[in-house]
């Protein structure tokens, strides 16, 4: 526990921290990456560049400092951020590095106002954070039966659902089966070599599918007019995954994440699954998981997507509509092409808004136990999210995925 001397000097930092923590975090990775280049493979290259890694930081320190009194706030937040950790297998001897490189980069911006009792303090702060987050990460690492490193799986087939989507089937390229279980809504880091960087690049991609024993499949957006030398934008890895063939070896973590429908904790009451764009995937896992462990629950399913080619999972979808009544399938067309049908190929023209849905067959109002699961563009679920709360759903029924770098 943080001394009352700590605390209050952690609170006496805030204002520092909210002019210069960008700064701060902006010369921390500056100095961490150059000295220590084999990080370089930890941290997403597109997210330096674009200075999305440098401004979560600097949010996630901002929010500690403000939280110092009252850590329990923050949980939800750094139960995300470990999870996304032992995804990368992030290892306790790396916060050492980080801790003194961030304790530094705080010196070199506030100078004279980085005395030795503040440095103290943070330095107390940081332990503090950083023992915590090492322990619940040992104990993620504990869960996985041995699967503690990167581990290579072969590309089996690449099955094309959208003119800009892929599904990947993954096999373990040792032939260890069964794979370990994962809950819909979970995701996987994979993990490609970037010639034209000349290291390998992580990235997290939902598991698009049910559970099966040899095999992983995720499914993933190719970026338009992204070239593989294009080493600043976020989308190389997904591009480069679209360039192999099948038979070639990528390297994944376990599952993680806890954007997830748990069915044993939650197997009845209406689901309510609303996506937009490549956000389909990780509801599509949670989907195919229900219609076949529960397939009388009932489910909306509201998806919009830009035009026809860029509708994933189409087939699918109809064919999961018309074979239960339990499932009710709303479509949002942004672009419908001429010879399209409302009510056949479609049902609402534009972008998705609960405005145009059926209240009760769509949002289920009537039935005070659904649980809302979203995911899409970030403005996409705010949006949602705030519709939803103007229904008079509680806060705690709506379930949102946020892609990203992660903050407290």
């Amino acid at each position: 526990m943080l001394s009352d001397q700590t605390i209050e000097t952690i609170k006496s930092t805030v204002p520092a921290l909210r002019a210069h923590g960008e700064q701060v975090t902006r010369l921390f990775y500056h100095n961490l990456l150059t000295d220590q280049p084999e990080l370089n493979s930890v941290f997403n290259q597109g997210n330096q560049a674009n200075g999305h890694q440098a401004q979560a930081l600097a949010a996630a320190v901002y929010a500690y400092a403000q939280n110092i009194e009252t850590p329990d706030a923050l949980a939800p937040a750094i139960r995300h951020i470990t999870q996304k950790h032992a995804s990368l297998f992030i290892r306790p001897g790396q916060y050492d590095v980080v801790g003194r490189y961030l304790l530094d980069a705080f010196g070199e911006v506030l100078g004279e106002a980085w005395t030795s009792q503040v440095r103290e303090a943070w330095a107390e702060a940081y332990g503090e954070l950083a023992g915590k987050m090492i322990e619940a990460e040992a104990e993620l690492y504990r869960e996985g039966a041995g699967w503690t490193d990167w581990r290579d799986f072969v590309v089996e087939e690449k099955l094309k659902e959208s003119s800009e989507i892929t599904s990947f089937i993954l096999r373990p390229a040792d032939g260890r089966c069964p794979l370990p279980v994962y809950l819909p809504g979970q995701y996987i880091s994979v993990r490609v070599f970037i010639p034209s960087l000349n290291y390998s690049q992580p990235r997290q991609y939902s598991l698009s599918d049910s559970y099966a024993a040899d095999h992983y499949r995720i499914s993933v957006k190719k970026e338009a007019g992204v070239s593989l030398n294009d080493v600043a934008h976020p989308g190389i890895v997904s591009n480069a995954l679209h360039e192999l063939d099948v038979g070639e070896t990528v390297q994944l973590s376990r599952p993680y994440g806890d954007f997830v429908l748990d069915i044993q904790k939650d197997f009845s009451g209406p689901l309510v699954l609303i996506s937009a764009g490549v956000g389909v995937t990780p509801l599509m896992s949670m989907l195919n998981t229900v219609i076949v462990s529960n397939p009388g629950r009932p489910i909306a399913w509201i998806h919009g997507y830009h035009d026809a080619q860029t509708r994933a999972f189409a087939d699918h979808i109809s064919k999961i509509a018309r074979k239960s009544n339990a499932v009710h399938v709303t479509r949002f067309c942004s672009n419908p092409e001429e010879q399209e049908r409302p009510g056949v190929d479609y049902e609402r023209a534009g972008r998705v808004d609960l405005d145009d849905c059926d209240g009760e067959k769509d949002l289920f109002l009537g039935n005070g136990s659904p649980r809302y699961y979203v995911c899409g563009p970030t403005s996409f679920m705010s949006k949602m999210q705030r519709q939803l709360e103007e229904r008079g759903i509680r806060p705690d029924r709506i379930f949102v995925e946020r892609f990203g770098t992660g903050s407290l």
